[in-house]
């Protein structure tokens, strides 16, 4: 089973920024007319990208104005900036990938721009060889798309790559580009399963189930 490259999702995967993010949204689909949960948020909208989020929550009863996802990332970058964690036992991982020589980028769905602000207050951006969003290639998960695109950027045919991930949304995109998923779930994950996702739930266990 080991891989030829990894590529990693970046929230919930490698930085801890969903209790953040998910916190604020819960906040605002309240005062726009949607009281949720943090929890059935979580479930709802995971993985999806800001303008399809704000597209499914106007559909099911919000109304969150044309010009809220601009402004809820420069709350939600606020925030991260003041301090985002990392997931526990990632930097094991990438340790482990860099002794063994497997390249690794991150294909998310999130901006650019916050990529930038929770991997570069670790120093992380190194590391990666390379850094790719669904908003900035025009084909966000679940299309496979940014995947492939990952893939092509490190020189290695779909099949022998792994993609790391935390939402049904990612392992459909993983599944879609020819690609093996192991799915991030502490907690367990039905959906993340049902999607094709080996799931796992603690970081430390990932060399060893990726076969180094």
């Amino acid at each position: 089973m080991t891989p030829k490259a990894v590529i990693f999702d970046c929230d919930g995967v490698v930085v801890d920024s969903e209790p953040m993010l998910f916190d604020l949204l819960a906040a605002d689909l309240e005062q726009h007319g949607l009281p949720m949960a943090v929890e059935t948020l979580h479930h709802t909208f995971l993985g999806m990208t800001l303008q399809g989020l704000r597209e499914k929550a106007n559909a099911m009863g919000a109304s969150l104005p044309a010009d809220w996802c601009d402004d809820f990332y420069t709350r939600l970058y606020a925030q991260l900036r003041l301090g985002t964690p990392l997931i526990p036992g990632i930097l094991t991982v990438l340790d482990a990938l860099d002794a063994a020589g497997i390249p690794y980028a991150m294909g998310s769905n999130g901006s650019a721009e916050k990529m930038q602000i929770t991997l570069g207050q670790h120093g992380l951006i190194p590391r990666f060889k390379g850094l790719f969003s669904g908003q900035t290639l025009g084909k966000p998960k679940p299309a496979p798309d940014l995947y492939l695109h990952a893939a092509a950027a490190l020189g290695v045919a779909p099949n022998d790559c792994i993609v790391i991930e935390d939402s049904p949304t990612g392992a459909r995109a993983a599944r879609a580009a020819g690609m093996r998923c192991m799915g991030y779930a502490p907690d367990g994950n039905a959906a993340l399963a049902a999607e094709g996702a080996v799931l796992f739930s603690d970081m430390k266990d990932l060399p060893k189930l990726l076969g180094f």
